[in-house]
Formats: C-alpha cells, structure tokens, sequence
C-alpha cells in the first residue's frame, strides 16, 4: 500500500511540473493539516504555522521539477522543508527579540547620558532618516528589511521575491548612496 501511496504522489509532483494545479491541490489536502501540527509544535503560533505551509507548498510548486524520488518520499520531501521554514521562522523571530531588547537596553543607557549627547545622537538620527528617505524605493525597501528587521539577503530575496543577485545590488547602491549623503553633512 504505501508503495502505491508513494507512486501516486510521485505522479502528483510530475503533475504539478507540468502546471497542473489539480495536483497541488490533492497533495495540499492530504498533507496540510499534519504540517500544520508540525509548524505549530515548532512555532507555537496559529498564524506563523499557516503561513509556513503556504510557504512550503509555494515552494514545493516551484521546485517540483527538483524533487527525486530516488532521495525521499514525497511526504518526507515535504516534512522537510516545513521542519527547515519553521526554524529558520524561530530562529529568525529569536534574533528579532534580541535586537528589541539590545535596543531598550541602549535606549536605557542612553537616557543617563550628558544633554549633548543626546541632542547629538538625535541630530543624527534625524540626517539618516532624511538620507534614507531620499534613497529610491526600491533600494530603501532591501536596506529597512537588512537594518531594522533583521533579514539576511537571502530571507530579503524570499520576502520580497527579487533574485538573490538583485538584493544584494540594491543593498550596496543603496548604502552607497547613504555614504554619500552622509558624508556631505
């Protein structure tokens, strides 16, 4: 039976190479919910645990044509990649908390510093905004998600679905101009 059940959602990936939509849909309804219990045991959110399915079976539709039955069962193939998103999701949400609370801390130390400093330290951070604010859409977009949120180029590449290539571009025109304009005042 299960080398049955395996030969038929092997023919569910070689469907879904070929666009058919049908077979993402049948392996969605036989998987979905047991992934689901596996991103909500990892991530211990409802909506996390949603959107990591979504994500792994956007991904499973776009690398069908990648995946080898002589490596995995599908089902294995797909647990997979659900277990790799939802701790790439923890460990991501983890460096996010400590980015908060590295800066409350500074914030706190920040609040005993001398007047002038912190006139100055406002002052700058008033002509970074400024330099940001005049930096092309696209390129403001990859820098706030590297800087203030914490992404990797990588993770910027997936959120936003630019090429890896164009990330890292826009990254570094982008903080090429910052330099400029910062230096400049």
């Amino acid at each position: 039976m299960a080398k049955l059940q395996s030969k038929d959602e092997t023919e569910l990936i070689r469907r879904m190479v070929q666009g058919d939509q049908a077979a993402l849909s049948q392996l969605y309804d036989r998987y979905a919910r047991v992934m689901y219990g596996l991103a909500f045991k990892i991530l211990g959110s409802v909506e996390e645990a949603e959107e990591v399915v979504l994500d792994v079976f956007a991904k499973a539709w776009r690398t069908a044509a990648r995946y080898d039955a002589s490596r995995s069962r599908v089902d294995s193939w797909l647990f997979l990649m659900t277990r790799s998103r939802s701790l790439d999701r923890l460990r991501q949400r983890q460096r996010q908390t400590k980015v908060v609370e590295a800066a409350k801390n500074t914030a706190q130390v920040s609040s005993f510093d001398v007047p002038d400093d912190v006139l100055l330290i406002t002052e700058r951070r008033t002509v970074v905004t400024q330099a940001l604010a005049e930096l092309p859409n696209e390129q403001r977009l990859v820098i706030e998600l590297a800087y203030y949120k914490g992404f990797s180029q990588s993770e910027i590449a997936k959120q936003t679905g630019l090429a890896l290539g164009t990330v890292k571009t826009r990254i570094r025109l982008g903080l090429r101009k910052l330099k400029q304009a910062l230096a400049t005042d």
